[in-house]
């Protein structure tokens, strides 16, 4: 049963009437200040922050790259910069939401190093030891499996980011029902359900949903295009409302 036919029973609202209060949490999201690719000041990760609360949002897990040589953060370096924004949203008069942090690791060879010396992770969902991951665009990584097998091996459970945005996995829809049958979860970006990111993408986000095959949705903002879509777009998309009549993990964690 899903978390609607708990709350509402047959008396399912529309998901423009509750936002994405449904959802509860947001664990995808790059607002941690000078990080990466997403917010570049501790101003802009604020009224981010205050976007995303009026969205109905009453917990963020931030979840900055680490990627190589490329974004060399650290669990130190992530550490400081959100506590730094909890600071700043203090002193904004930003209350009534939870701000946590975890990571988006790039499957590479330095994440592969930090398995085999068994460098602690950053994890998100408490007891769950969810760890979000993403690959290349374009390119399948050899290493998949081998490091799927390890994590889970390490008692983490891997969630595969934006999976719908694969383009070497497309054509080959019953490949993520396998990644999924092998215990990965996935998380499908909120703004494929747009076409955001292209038709294809937003192809499989609904094949996805359709199929069942989604556990966790994130916004993966960036910046406040991301938020404008968010709002003009994605409520009122109908495969909203179908992805979140799905067993969601969003509020588990």
């Amino acid at each position: 049963m899903s978390f609607f036919s708990k709350l509402f029973g047959s008396n399912i609202p529309s998901a423009n009437s509750l936002g994405f209060a449904a959802l509860g949490t947001d664990m995808h999201s790059h607002l941690l200040p000078g990080l990466d690719d997403g917010a570049e000041t501790i101003e802009q990760s604020v009224e981010m922050l205050r976007q995303l609360q009026a969205l109905g949002y009453r917990k963020l897990i931030m979840t900055p790259h680490v990627m190589g040589d490329f974004y060399r953060n650290t669990p130190e370096s992530i550490a400081g910069a959100l506590a730094a924004l909890r600071k700043a949203a203090a002193e904004a008069g930003i209350t009534g939401i939870e701000l946590d942090c975890a990571a988006e690791y790039y499957l590479d060879e330095s994440f592969g190093r930090r398995l085999e010396e068994n460098e602690p992770l950053l994890t998100f969902g408490g007891e769950q030891r969810l760890v979000l991951f993403e690959t290349s665009y374009i390119n399948e990584p050899f290493n998949f499996n081998e490091t799927v097998f390890n994590l889970l091996a390490a008692g983490y459970r891997p969630v595969l980011a934006h999976p719908e945005r694969y383009t070497y996995l497309y054509g080959r829809f019953e490949e993520l029902a396998r990644i999924r049958e092998q215990g990965v979860l996935l998380q499908v970006n909120l703004n494929s359900l747009t076409g955001y990111y292209s038709a294809g993408a937003k192809r499989v986000a609904e094949k996805l949903i359709d199929e069942g095959l989604v556990d966790l949705l994130g916004t993966d903002t960036h910046h406040l295009k991301h938020l404008d879509t968010l709002r003009t777009k994605v409520l009122v998309s109908p495969y909203l409302v179908k992805a979140l009549a799905l067993p969601l993990l969003n509020n588990t964690l």
